[in-house]
């Protein structure tokens, strides 16, 4: 499959609460969604409550009418208490990479 559209989020969890977000993003919707081609959740290497996830998907169409789910709107209710104020969100147009490799 083809990535067409993705984003790039950066959340803050409240303070020490940056396992619960990073459990809850690993168990996230998207991630059986045919069209959620990547989804990598990161950690920053100086303070463990800060978290990013990259996205792509195979189209932006695809995207929207995913997170417009009611599945996808439950995620993000329980991702909001674990955060300490606005997430920042890039969009992205993936230009070119290297392959990910199948195991």
């Amino acid at each position: 499959m083809t990535i067409n559209h993705g984003f790039h989020a950066v959340m803050t969890a409240l303070p020490g609460r940056g396992d619960e977000l990073v459990a809850l993003l690993l168990d996230a919707p998207s991630l059986p969604n045919e069209d959620c081609v990547v989804f990598l959740v990161s950690r920053s290497g100086s303070n463990p409550d800060v978290v990013s996830v990259a996205e792509g998907w195979t189209s932006r169409e695809a995207h929207a009418a995913f997170f417009a789910a009611d599945e996808a709107q439950a995620f993000v209710a329980k991702l909001q208490p674990l955060l300490a104020g606005e997430s920042q969100y890039t969009d992205a147009i993936p230009v070119g990479g290297k392959p990910a490799l199948r195991v």
